[in-house]
């Protein structure tokens, strides 16, 4: 019976850190404060701050909203903003509930377009695909845990011009794993290719659809272009032979009738 319980506390315990993002650097953490859309989970900083204007702010607001600061040698710090040159000596764990496992979104949804990202690793492009994503008709965003830009960094978050918590984010080990199992869902897998037949736009896209999104200058992976089901092309005038993939995924994203 207590093994059962500490099973079920452990899980409920992971479920919840599942959710929780961690951003770094000084701007993103205290625009975050700022935001009271956001749930806080903690306040971390380094014992090593100098005194400034920004940190006093930032626990001003902290204090405000009730989180959590604490405090921890620089060692520590780095290794909970896993990222020490940037982090500035501060970090801010966020609850998003807009991160969730694949899985989930798989058993709770019978119709949508996802955008995934194939080992795409520059955090800009990563930031602006989100943000079309949100202001298009994506439902989704499935990221790999390994291989593609982190989710949050100072870039990735500008680029996304806050709407980085504004549409569900769907995370996986690995992507070739995640995008067979949409397969046995029904679901449909397109990739880009400008040598395709058929256009983007000509498309009858079915409910369950994925658009495969490759590396900036490899395109997608051989070993995930034999998953997906057909190629689309993007048609290009005047000798183009490509467009960057934040701006393949702002075409995709406006261009299914849903």
């Amino acid at each position: 019976m207590k093994h059962q319980e500490k099973s079920r506390e452990y899980l409920k315990k992971k479920a919840f850190y599942d959710r929780v993002l961690t951003l770094y650097g000084r701007n993103p953490v205290l625009e975050a404060l700022k935001d009271p859309s956001l749930t806080i989970h903690r306040l971390h900083l380094s014992r090593s701050n100098r005194p400034s204007k920004e940190l006093d702010e930032m626990l001003r607001l902290a204090v405000d909203r009730g989180v959590e600061v604490l405090y921890h040698d620089k060692a520590k710090l780095s290794r909970i903003s896993k990222n020490a040159r940037q982090d500035q000596g501060v970090a801010l764990d966020i609850v998003a509930g807009n991160i969730m496992r694949y899985e989930d979104f798989i058993s709770k949804n019978i119709s949508y377009r996802i955008l995934a990202l194939d080992r795409i690793t520059n955090p800009q492009n990563v930031g602006m695909i989100l943000r079309s994503a949100a202001a298009g008709k994506i439902d989704g965003v499935l990221i790999p845990a390994k291989g593609t830009a982190p989710v949050v960094s100072p870039l990735t978050i500008k680029a996304s011009a806050g709407t980085l918590f504004r549409l569900p984010l769907l995370r996986c080990g690995d992507l070739r794993e995640a995008l067979r199992d949409f397969r046995e869902a029904g679901a449909t897998l397109f990739t880009l290719d400008s040598h395709a037949s058929k256009s983007y736009d000509e498309v009858d896209y079915p409910a369950k659809t994925l658009f495969v999104l490759g590396n900036e200058s490899e395109g997608v992976s051989p070993e995930v272009a034999a998953m997906c089901h057909e190629r689309i092309a993007i048609p290009m005038n005047r000798g183009v032979e490509s467009l960057n993939v934040a701006v393949t995924a702002a075409l995709l994203a406006f261009c299914t009738d849903k």
